[in-house]
């Protein structure tokens, strides 16, 4: 297709590439892979892959390998970035571009790729970011937004993280949600907003107060003007009189998109200048999904269903709940293994006799209250506080540690290592670990990912919703001294030549002192 004639496909993209392993290290792109696929019918009409030979070999290390499979031999016959830039900038330039994070990931690769040889980048009609827009739009119906979960939460099968199978796959996700969408803008009244909403969830109308009980095994308070109960779900939105285009459901699904991310009130007209314009999106991408989160919105909507204190405390060993009391943890049975994370990458996963695990405590006494020393990439301070851990729980951690730390050193990573149990000189027979109390968006509002309980002397258990984002009022509930029961996950991370182990609560119930 020559440059004069009509660009109107899009082109959905993907770049596999080297991970790096030590400071200064860039990305080399091993792979790249396109479709173009016709707007109204939304069929593939041409397709391109080739695996790429970078510069420098070296930089496919063992832990690139476990990423996307792509090793030396394979590509060691394969042609350079410069012999394929004709092609991808054909593909490309003039095109509306579409993939999942390519705003911060796949674009920048190509523009610096371009840069490399000296050669000027393409440059897009337009962008569609999946991640930023089913983020939007579709909510955490599915769990996180990873592309292999998307696909298996619809049955579309494993993700590869082959470049040509990923878009693929990619297109037919984005076809699966705007479905869904298209449906339940259509029966708003029958497919409720908060239809996916866990049916134990009890709300309050933030504008009358009044309770709407769908269960009601533990009792919700109100402690303080700024806690109040909110729904979990981001509400989505339903259009009436759409245009024939809107109706398309791909179409209708980026239009109303759009118009979301960049609405300032309900009910706003918005001019809808560009369809594909994901600019809004793209900047509330970059607030959620930056990786020096370890602890993302994907852990924002804790597994453990609501049940009795007596049952919290009493199922904790047992495997479908997932979280195991330090006591009922064999040592030897702990492994660490890498698992699927982000963009084709892995993580390391700890596992008790084969099955992922959480633990919880009780009686943990708070020693430090909440910190908030450091801040998250949108000046956010990163929550935690600090408790004492004992023997039992020193040990199980220990194991931990020592699983994830030599994994990481198999897997080829130079990082310095932290570990996760805090011994400091003079203090040894008295260890602590730190509690992490992750942040989500829930549209524009930022709320705590942790679910929080207060448990009264008589033995109740109260649930505590917060309105809003309030560093100062949580250190409220958690000061030295208090006494703590905690359920959470351990979640290895390594980040800027910085690993070891996140302990991130999922779930907190803070004592009342009588």
């Amino acid at each position: 297709m020559g440059p004069s004639e009509d660009r109107s496909e899009i082109a959905f993209f993907d770049v596999e590439t080297t991970v790096p392993t030590r400071p200064g290290q860039g990305f080399a792109i091993l792979e790249f892979g396109a479709i173009l696929v016709c707007p109204r019918k939304l069929v593939e009409l041409e397709n391109y892959s080739t695996l790429v030979r970078p510069a420098d070999l070296s930089l496919i290390s063992s832990f690139s390998v476990r990423c996307n499979g792509i090793t030396r031999d394979a590509v060691i016959s394969a042609p350079t970035f410069g012999d394929i830039a004709d092609k991808v900038y054909d593909i490309l330039h003039g095109r509306i571009w579409a993939g999942h994070n390519i705003l911060r990931f796949d674009c920048v690769r190509i523009r610096d790729a371009f840069a490399q040889i000296n050669r000027p980048a393409p440059e897009p009609k337009g962008t569609i970011d999946s991640l930023a827009l089913l983020t939007q739009r579709f909510g955490r119906r599915a769990g996180d937004m990873k592309m292999a979960t998307l696909a298996t939460y619809f049955g579309l099968g494993q993700q590869t993280h082959r470049s040509l199978d990923d878009v693929r796959m990619n297109l037919e996700v984005l076809k699966y949600c705007a479905t869904v969408l298209f449906l339940e803008s259509s029966l708003p009244d029958i497919f409720t907003e908060n239809s996916w909403v866990s049916p134990n969830a009890t709300t309050r109308s933030c504008s009358n107060g009044q309770t709407s009980p769908e269960g009601a095994s533990i009792n919700m308070v109100t402690p303080s003007p700024s806690m109040m109960l909110k729904k979990d779900s981001i509400p989505l939105s339903s259009t009436t009189n759409q245009t024939k285009e809107e109706s398309h459901p791909i179409f209708s699904f980026m239009t109303h998109s759009t118009k979301a991310a960049v609405s300032t009130s309900v009910g706003s007209n918005i001019t809808r200048s560009d369809p594909f314009n994901m600019g809004s999106l793209s900047n509330e991408m970059e607030r959620e999904f930056t990786l020096p989160d370890v602890t993302r919105v994907e852990n924002s909507k804790p597994e453990m269903p609501e049940a009795s204190y007596s049952a919290l405390l009493s199922d904790g060993s047992s495997s479908s709940m997932g979280y195991l009391q330090p006591d009922d943890i064999c040592i030897s049975s702990i492994s660490a293994s890498l698992v699927p994370f982000y963009r084709g990458c892995q993580r390391i996963g700890l596992f008790h006799k084969g099955v992922p695990f959480q633990i919880c405590c009780t009686g943990l006494k708070v020693l430090f209250g909440i910190s908030t020393k450091f801040v998250d990439h949108v000046g956010r301070p990163r929550l935690s506080f600090v408790v004492n851990a004992s023997p039992n729980l020193c040990t199980v951690l220990d194991a931990c540690n020592s699983t994830a730390q030599k994994l990481s050193l198999d897997s080829g990573s130079s990082s310095d290592w932290r570990h996760v149990v805090t011994r400091k000189e003079g203090f040894v027979n008295y260890p602590t670990v730190r509690l992490n109390i992750p942040t989500a968006e829930c549209g524009n509002v930022a709320i705590y990912a942790t679910e929080i309980y207060q448990k009264e002397s008589s033995g109740a258990l109260q649930r505590l919703i917060f309105s809003k984002f309030d560093a100062a009022e949580l250190s409220t509930l958690f000061f030295p001294g208090t006494s703590v029961d905690a359920f959470f996950s351990l979640d290895p991370y390594d980040y800027q030549q910085s690993a070891g182990i996140r302990l991130v609560a999922k779930k907190l119930i803070i004592h009342c002192r009588s």
